[in-house]
């Protein structure tokens, strides 16, 4: 292998190293919520150096690499997704720690019926496994199983749309609840941003495997087929 592939091979186990640890911070404070565990709670937010620790780590090595090597075509398109990823990976890594401070904020227990009734502990569920694909698609780079995230996504956001109705049920069910449904509304909207980032990655795993942006690109669609209309 040349040197400039070396480094990017080295690049790739970092971003997967900070992907798994990121993937477990939200699998962490899911069962901390579930479990009502305060000290699995604690144990995310130390992590979370370790998140920001890693973020710092590959952006300086991608500064390296563009420095010593100046890479065109693939190489160059795969660093460029590599500085994205890494944001986004360390964004999800942030939105886990803000689940765990709830948990460690909160004075009550997070009612199991009030969290399947709102649909939030299936949609922590299925924001996980989109996390855990875009991995895999990012290692194998699959871009149909990338692609297969943006569709995978309408279902947390189809739960965030249905939240504030949900939400409001358990509040009129019981008004006593109204402090934890605030927390459960507040986790809808983290994990449906979890989603979005997801996506987010998504798009730079085909931009930098086919050449292709998809940035804006359904927006510009539905702008385009307005102005037919008119």
């Amino acid at each position: 292998m040349t040197p400039l592939e070396i480094e990017i091979n080295g690049l790739k186990k970092e971003l997967i190293s900070m992907w798994i640890l990121v993937q477990s911070q939200l699998n962490k404070a899911k069962e901390a919520m579930i479990q009502f565990d305060k000290d699995l709670a604690r144990e995310v937010l130390i992590k979370e150096k370790r998140v920001n620790s890693f973020e710092l780590k590959i952006d300086r090595d991608c500064e390296n690499i563009f420095a010593l090597h100046c890479p065109v075509a693939i190489d160059l398109r795969f660093l460029l997704a590599a500085l994205k990823i890494n944001t986004n990976l360390e964004r999800i890594g942030d939105i886990a720690a803000s689940i765990a401070k709830y948990v460690v904020d909160s004075s009550v227990n997070f009612d199991q019926a009030a969290m399947e009734s709102t649909s939030m502990i299936r949609m922590y569920e299925e924001a996980v496994n989109i996390l855990i694909d875009t991995r895999t698609a990012f290692e194998k780079e699959d871009t149909v199983l990338a692609r297969s995230i943006f569709k995978r996504d309408d279902v947390l956001d189809n739960i965030n749309d249905a939240a504030p109705t949900t939400v409001a049920d358990v509040i009129k069910a019981d008004i006593d609840s109204l402090p934890e449904a605030l927390y459960i509304l507040s986790i809808i909207r983290k994990l449906e941003r979890v989603g979005d980032q997801s996506k987010n990655i998504a798009e730079e795993i085909i931009f930098y495997v086919e050449a292709k942006i998809l940035k804006h690109y359904e927006s510009g669609r539905e702008d385009l087929a307005d102005e037919e209309q008119q």
